[in-house]
C-alpha cells in the first residue's frame, strides 16, 4: 500500500515547542509575580480598625445672626447618622445616581465597569467612573486619592473585605456619614447643616437630591459656588430618581416647587478680624476639649460686607491724597452686640485688630464724659464757661481754629468741640471725679491723672470708647461689649446661652438726656454736620495733635457706630480732622446699620431705652478676663 507522506520542516515542530515552553513558562512566572505583588499589596493595607475609628480635630463652627457660617476651624464633621434616620429620599437619591446595582453586586459592578469603559472609549476620554459606594467607602476610609494601581488593587481588595465584613445597609450607613461633600463638610449631616442649616432628618426631597448631586464633583455644584449649576444638577438627579423608579415625574415636578431654603455663603474673608477676635474670647465661656462647637454670633453679615467695603472704598480713593494708610470700623446695639468689625484695611497684610488691639488718642470724642462729669459737679448745658486762654502750670491749651469766642453755653462748646471750655470743666469737676466718671463708663486702659484727659490725651481702643458711647444712647445703661449668643456641641446641647445685658444703670437719666441733646447738637450745626442722617442722632468728632488719628463716634437709638482713620507707624495725616472723612463714612455706615429700621427719638429723661437687666453671676467672672481683650492686653 502505498501511502503519500508530506515531507517535514527540519525544526518545525521544535520551534512550536520552544514557543509554548516559553509561554508557559512567562506565564507560570507572571502568575508568581501577580501572586506576590498582590500579597505585597495586601500586606501594605493600611490599619483597618484604625481607620474605622473616626479620628480627627474638633469643629468650631462660627455662624453669624442669619446663620451663615463664618468661619469653621478643624475637620467639619455632622452627627453620625444611622440609614433610618435620613429621610428616605437621601439614600435613594444617591443610589439612583451613584450605584442603582448597590444591593444586587458584592462590591464590583461589573456591568457598570464594562459600561463605563464603552462610553469612555467612544468619548476618547475619561467620562464616566465604575467605582462602586463599596469601592468610594473603601478609598475614602481606608487610602490615599492618589492615582495608581497599586492603589486600585487595595481598593478592590477592601471592598470585597467590606461587603464580607459588613452588610450593605451598614455599608451605605458607613457612606453617608464619611463622604466629602464639598466646602470642608464630610457626611451628610455636616453638608445639611452647612448648606440648609438644619439636620439632615428634616431634609426635603430637593434638598437630598442636592446633596446627591455633590458627589460627582463637591465643588463645582456647591450651591455657594454656583447656584445654576447646582440646581441643573439637582434636577438631573431628581430625573434619575425618576428612571430608577423612586419618584413619579409629578412627584420630581412637585419636589421642584418647594426646594427648600438654602444658607447663603459669607464671603470667605468675611469678618476675620471679628471671628480672631471671637476665637480668643471663647474658652472664657466653655471648655472646648474635643467636643465639635457651633458659636452663634451677633455679627451681621450683610452690614458686615458694606462696613469692609465702605472702608476699602475711602482707602483706596484718600491713601495717596490725604496720606492715610489705615482704617477701622464698628457698629454695635445699645446693649453692647457687636454687629460689625473693620479691624483695618487688609487682613491678610495684617491681623492687628485696630477695634479691640490698637491703643489710640481718643482726641475731642472724650469731650462726652468730660461734661458728664461737669454735671455732676453742678454745672447745666446752659451753664456759660469762658472760652478765653488758659493756663494750667505752663500748659497753654488751643482751639483748633486758634481763636476764642468769650462765653458760651456747653451745648455750644460741644457743638463747636472748644478745647478751652473742656478744660475749664474738667478743672471744676476734679480730675479724679472724670478718671471715676470714665471708668463708669467703661474705659478700662490705663489713664493719665491731668487736665490733659478732657482733651483725650491718654490712649484708648476703639471696642471701649464705643461701648462708652453706648451707655448714651441706651438711656445710661452700663454696657459690656459681646459676640457669643450661644454655644452648642456636637449633640446640639446648649453650653452656653448669654442671658441679661450688662452692669445695670451707670448713669443716670437725665444726665444722658442732656448730653444726648448737645450731641444732637453736633450733626446739626457743629462739627458732625457731615454726618447727618435721615434721623435722630448724636454723636462727636475728634481729632488729635499733627493730625495723627482722626475719629467719628456716634449712636443714634439703635446702633452705636465709630470710625478711625491714621496710620499705624503714628505719622501725620493731610490734615484730615474727624469732622470730614470720618464723619462722612459714619453717615454711610449708619445708613447701611438702619436698613428696615423705623426712626426713633434719642433716649431722654422721660423716655430711657434698651434697659436690660445686670448679667446673671456666671458671666459676671468673665468681666475681668473680656476687659483685658477689649484693652487690647
Amino acid at each position: 500500500m502505498n501511502k503519500s507522506y508530506r515531507p517535514v520542516r527540519p525544526g518545525y515542530s521544535s520551534a512550536v515547542l520552544s514557543v509554548l515552553k516559553w509561554t508557559a513558562t512567562v506565564g507560570v512566572w507572571g502568575f508568581i509575580a501577580v501572586l506576590l505583588m498582590s500579597g505585597w499589596f495586601f500586606l501594605t493595607l493600611p490599619n483597618i480598625d484604625a481607620a474605622l475609628d473616626a479620628t480627627r480635630r474638633p469643629t468650631i463652627t462660627l455662624l453669624s445672626a442669619d446663620g451663615s457660617v463664618l468661619a469653621a476651624k478643624g475637620d467639619l464633621y455632622g452627627l453620625p447618622v444611622q440609614l433610618t434616620e435620613v429621610p428616605d429620599a437621601l439614600p435613594k437619591a444617591i443610589l439612583a445616581t451613584e450605584d442603582r446595582r448597590f444591593y444586587s453586586h458584592f462590591g464590583l459592578d461589573v456591568i457598570g465597569l464594562l459600561r463605563a469603559a464603552w462610553r469612555n472609549v467612544r468619548a476618547g476620554r475619561i467620562v464616566q467612573g465604575g467605582s462602586t459606594i463599596t469601592q468610594q467607602v473603601a478609598k475614602n476610609l481606608f487610602l490615599t486619592p492618589e492615582r495608581s494601581i497599586k492603589r486600585k488593587v487595595q481598593e478592590v481588595m477592601l471592598a470585597l473585605w467590606l461587603e464580607y465584613r459588613f452588610s450593605k445597609d451598614q455599608i451605605l450607613t458607613i457612606y453617608l456619614n464619611r463622604v466629602y461633600l464639598g466646602a470642608g463638610t464630610y457626611g451628610v449631616d455636616a453638608a445639611a447643616r452647612k448648606y440648609f442649616g438644619r439636620s439632615v432628618t428634616t431634609l426635603s426631597t430637593y434638598q437630598s437630591a442636592l446633596i446627591a448631586g455633590l458627589l460627582k464633583a463637591p465643588s463645582r455644584y456647591n450651591p455657594h459656588a454656583s447656584k445654576n449649576r447646582s440646581r441643573e444638577r439637582t434636577q438631573q438627579v431628581l430625573q434619575n430618581m425618576v428612571a430608577a423608579g423612586y419618584l413619579t415625574d409629578d412627584q420630581a415636578s412637585a419636589a421642584v416647587k418647594k426646594p427648600g431654603r438654602t444658607l447663603q455663603a459669607a464671603s470667605k474673608r468675611l469678618g476675620r478680624h471679628f471671628v480672631d477676635w471671637v476665637m480668643a474670647q471663647l474658652t472664657s465661656y466653655v471648655s472646648a476639649g474635643d467636643r465639635d462647637l457651633t458659636i452663634i454670633t451677633t455679627l451681621d453679615a450683610k452690614l458686615q460686607f458694606q462696613a469692609e467695603k465702605q472702608v476699602r472704598q475711602a482707602l483706596a480713593k484718600n491713601r495717596k491724597k490725604l496720606k492715610v494708610t489705615q482704617a477701622a470700623a464698628l457698629v454695635m446695639s445699645p446693649s453692647g452686640a457687636v454687629l460689625a468689625m473693620v479691624g483695618g484695611d487688609n487682613y491678610g497684610a495684617s491681623q492687628f485688630n485696630r477695634t479691640t488691639q490698637a491703643l489710640r488718642q481718643p482726641g475731642s470724642t472724650f469731650k462726652p464724659f468730660v461734661f458728664v462729669a461737669g454735671l455732676a459737679a453742678g454745672l447745666t448745658p446752659e451753664s456759660r464757661v469762658s472760652d478765653a486762654p488758659i493756663d494750667v502750670a505752663g500748659w497753654k491749651p488751643q482751639n483748633f481754629k486758634r481763636t476764642f469766642a468769650g462765653e458760651m453755653t456747653l451745648t455750644d462748646a460741644m457743638a463747636n468741640s472748644v478745647n478751652t471750655v473742656a478744660v475749664r470743666v474738667a478743672e471744676k469737676a476734679g480730675v479724679k471725679r472724670l478718671i471715676n466718671t470714665l471708668r463708669r463708663f467703661g474705659i478700662t486702659s490705663e489713664m493719665q491723672a491731668d487736665l490733659g484727659l478732657a482733651l483725650g490725651a491718654s490712649e484708648v481702643t476703639m471696642m471701649e470708647l464705643t461701648a462708652a458711647y453706648a451707655s448714651f444712647a441706651n438711656g445710661g445703661f452700663g454696657v459690656w461689649p459681646y459676640a457669643i449668643r450661644e454655644v452648642r456641641d456636637g449633640q446640639d446641647q446648649v453650653l452656653y446661652k448669654r442671658q441679661g445685658g450688662g452692669p445695670g444703670r451707670i448713669e443716670s437719666a437725665a444726665k444722658v438726656s442732656a448730653i444726648n441733646a448737645m450731641l444732637s447738637q453736633v450733626l446739626k450745626r457743629g462739627t458732625g454736620k457731615n454726618a447727618r442722617i435721615d434721623r435722630p442722632a448724636a454723636g462727636k468728632s475728634g481729632t488729635t495733635q499733627n493730625y495723627r488719628d482722626a475719629w467719628f463716634v456716634g449712636y443714634t437709638t439703635d446702633r452705636v457706630a465709630s470710625v478711625w482713620l491714621g496710620n499705624d507707624d503714628g505719622a501725620s495725616m493731610n490734615r484730615v480732622t474727624g469732622g470730614g472723612l470720618p464723619a462722612r463714612m459714619w453717615r454711610d455706615l449708619m445708613i447701611s446699620a438702619h436698613g428696615g429700621i423705623s426712626k426713633k427719638d434719642l433716649p431722654t429723661s422721660d423716655n430711657p431705652r434698651h434697659q436690660s437687666k445686670p448679667l446673671a453671676k456666671v458671666e459676671k467672672g468673665l468681666w475681668q478676663k473680656l476687659t483685658n481683650i477689649f484693652g487690647g492686653d
